[in-house]
């Protein structure tokens, strides 16, 4: 009889196969296969937490295989993942099987090679009971947040909110960063520019010194300062008057953990955390990286060693440096025991350009360049600067040159600024050109999928694998939206649901709290704590705070309103406003007055705090009438709608689309538009044939084309055209049938989503 290996992914059962032979059956459990309830909160707080488990209904098929095979095998090792959730999906499978947890064969690798599985075959060991009661401990707590936190928001502010151990945390960076920006005054400064002509060479340089007084950045406050000491420079005469060179080291990056590899992938390759970890998955499974959910910088010697016979053969013994060792520090790490690293750094990224999806190749080139870069020697920097004198004033020119690119042969290309060759004392006379510029200083940024998973690991919130999904979450609960950077910004629901937490609950969205909250979970994975201590610790304390604050909290009003300006026309005050239709402008009118207030929508995206008068001003300017159309004699109106800008020409609207701006449109382009829509409308509105009457009803039986393709219809009933046929071969007791049959079967039934825990 075969020796059964479970593993949880179908990939991962696939490319382990191929390293064994036929005694061994490799499948998959696809993931967890059991799970808390969705409809209640399967936790018996009385008895000490006692989580009730149960089979997904998606996942009944999929134990039934496991047990069917398991029947089959005469050993059976669990083979999940080397990380708490690994190990808690291989107790599930042992529960579920009725394997005795005490004998249960469990293995671990950290990449999926032939010699790594044979060598965790080897050394089975049994499963690591302490690792499981980690996992499960936090799994209970984010059970018992969201289901006695989330129904108080509905209670109190909006129903379908919802609240989360680590994701309420991150919602609150969102925010705080977003308020710093409100908050933020900026400040205008300048900059002065210059070049010299150097007989076909350019030396470029900046004003750093007035008067022998370094400049700093708000040195230069105004137009009037910065375009007189311009004009003094253009009819001043320089002399070189210091040379400066110093070479400088820079040190290889360190190996990639789960979260340098967010935001790199970020930062490099616009990808989101979600994405990047998707890919980094298939990677793994493939046998291509090690392990992706990591906080180790660790390599293995055999990795090292490799490393080292490949940098030494491909580019020189120069580079080759015995091999760098990198040590981690961090609590928990040791949960797995390697960076993120490519299984063979002789499979270059171009070696396998053909074999792997765009995405993967770009994430996988990555991660090669990135791993092999921490194996190089020191990069060797020639920093240079050139002081200009003349008058009171001080230039500066700068540049590099790579001296021994090192590290850099692989990793971030350098752009060096070459300089050229002066001595002290050559006179360059007056500069050719002398560009003083404006700037203003600018607010701190907002969170990127990189900056939020640092800022999340350096206050020690969640762990590497929960970073990803904590960003999808509150993007899908819509607490966080997208700008057009792709950087996140709170919704206003996050500000309202923000400030109610952090008042009400302060400890549930506390840093310090999340932060050691985690650290009592790595206690419990240590066997230096239980988890029925750790919950009995927190619930007590929360659940009597919700039960206080639910009896004595008023309901919390969403909606918000934001002073914009005066209306230069009237006088009237315009206010920024979110309603059930999202953010809007509004001017004013007089208390008791019946004049109905004037209004246009915001973007769906705006936050109404930032809105401007001058916005709000282009936003009421619309609906414009640009004119009459020459030959329906209609009005022209532009207009701003919820999917975008339109144009209404008499009783059709025409989008606008991007090509066209609604405050820029002319009449002739608007005429065009309109003669075009109205001319698509009417051809929309003829069917594409008339089949014949049908002898029952005496209805006009025809062909026409819709939204969602081509459709027979007899006036009321549409059904569509199957593929078995096509629009100008069915005939007319064909399209009988299939009205008949779509009558028969009535409406379309929808289902309803499923509510979120």
């Amino acid at each position: 009889m075969p020796t059964l290996l479970i593993v949880e992914s179908p990939t991962k059962a696939k490319t382990i196969q191929k390293f064994l032979g036929r005694e061994y059956t490799v499948i998959s459990s696809f993931g967890h296969i059991r799970d808390l309830p969705e409809r209640k909160m399967g936790v018996d707080i009385a008895h000490d937490f006692e989580p009730e488990y149960v089979v997904p209904e998606d996942k009944k098929s999929k134990v039934q295989a496991l047990k069917d095979a398991a029947k089959k095998a005469d050993a059976i090792y669990l083979a999940t993942d080397e990380d708490r959730e690994g190990e808690a999906i291989g107790w599930h499978i042992a529960e579920v099987l009725r394997i005795n947890p005490k004998k249960a064969q469990r293995i671990t690798f950290h990449e999926i090679t032939k010699a790594a599985i044979e060598r965790a075959l080897k050394a089975s060991r049994l499963l690591d009971m302490q690792l499981v009661d980690a996992q499960q401990t936090r799994r209970i707590l984010d059970r018992l947040v969201g289901y006695e936190l989330s129904p108080l928001l509905w209670k109190k502010i909006r129903r379908g909110l919802s609240a989360g151990r680590v994701q309420s945390v991150a919602v609150r960076l969102v925010v705080e960063r977003e308020r710093e920006r409100l908050a933020f005054k900026k400040d205008e400064y300048w900059t002065i520019d210059t070049a010299h002509d150097l007989k076909g060479d350019t030396l470029e340089s900046k004003l750093t010194a007035v008067d022998g007084q370094k400049l700093e950045k708000l040195s230069i406050k105004d137009e009037a300062t910065a375009h007189g000491y311009a004009e003094a420079i253009k009819e001043t005469a320089f002399k070189v008057s210091a040379i400066d060179k110093k070479t400088m080291t820079r040190k290889p990056p360190t190996p990639l953990t789960t979260s340098l590899l967010q935001q790199e992938g970020s930062n490099r390759l616009s990808m989101g955390a979600k994405q990047t970890m998707t890919l980094a998955q298939k990677l793994y499974e493939t046998g291509r990286i090690t392990y992706m959910r990591t906080d180790s910088l660790n390599l293995s010697t055999e990795f090292i060693a490799s490393a080292q016979e490949y940098i030494k053969t491909n580019f020189g013994e120069k580079y080759a440096t015995g091999g760098v060792e990198y040590k981690t520090s961090k609590k928990g790490a040791q949960e797995a025991h390697e960076a993120i690293r490519p299984t063979d750094p002789s499979a270059t990224p171009d070696s396998l350009k053909d074999e792997l999806e765009p995405g993967m190749w770009k994430l996988y080139n990555l991660i090669w360049r990135r791993t092999m870069a921490s194996q190089l020697p020191t990069a060797k920097i020639e920093r240079s600067s050139i002081d200009l004198t003349g008058g009171k004033f001080t230039l500066r020119a700068t540049g590099s040159i790579v001296v021994f690119d090192g590290f850099l042969k692989v990793w971030h290309a350098s752009e060096d600024k070459l300089l050229p060759a002066l001595t002290v004392g050559d006179d360059l006379g007056q500069p050719q050109a002398v560009n003083p510029e404006q700037h203003f200083t600018e607010p701190p940024p907002r969170y990127s999928d990189a900056t939020l998973v640092k800022a999340l690991e350096e206050h020690g919130v969640g762990r590497p694998s929960t970073y990803a999904p904590t960003i999808a979450t509150i993007e899908a609960r819509e607490y966080a939206l997208r700008d057009d950077n792709k950087r996140l910004y709170p919704s206003d629901i996050a500000l309202v649901v923000t400030d109610f937490l952090v008042e009400h609950f302060p400890h549930v969205v506390d840093l310090n709290f999340t932060a050691d909250m985690e650290k009592q979970l790595d206690d419990i994975a240590d066997g230096e704590t239980d988890g029925v201590k750790v919950l009995h610790k927190f619930y007590d304390g929360f659940h009597k705070a919700i039960t206080e604050k639910s009896k004595g909290l008023e309901r919390v009003v969403t909606t918000k309103e934001h002073d914009v300006g005066n209306d230069p026309t009237t006088g009237r005050l315009i206010k920024a406003k979110t309603g059930r239709f999202g953010p809007y402008v509004e001017v004013t009118v007089p208390e008791g007055s019946e004049e109905k207030p004037r209004r246009a929508s915001l973007p769906k995206n705006a936050i109404i705090e930032e809105t401007t008068i001058e916005q709000a001003l282009i936003m009421l300017s619309f609906p414009k009438n640009l004119g009459q159309h020459p030959e329906t004699k209609e009005d022209i109106i532009v207009a701003k709608g919820p999917y975008g800008p339109y144009l209404k020409c008499g009783k059709t609207n025409v989008a606008l689309g991007e090509e066209h701006v609604p405050e820029t449109i002319t009449l002739e382009q608007a005429v065009q538009l309109c003669t075009d829509g109205i001319a698509a409308k009417k051809r929309a509105a003829e069917p594409l044939r008339t089949l014949g009457e049908d002898p029952e009803s005496k209805t006009e039986i025809t062909v026409r084309a819709g939204r969602y393709g081509v459709y027979v219809t007899d006036g009321k009933i549409n059904a569509t055209i199957p593929k078995s046929n096509t629009p100008e071969t069915i005939t007319l007791e064909e399209a009988i049938k299939l009205i008949a049959a779509k009558k028969k079967r009535g409406p379309r039934k929808f289902k309803a989503k499923k509510s979120a825990e």
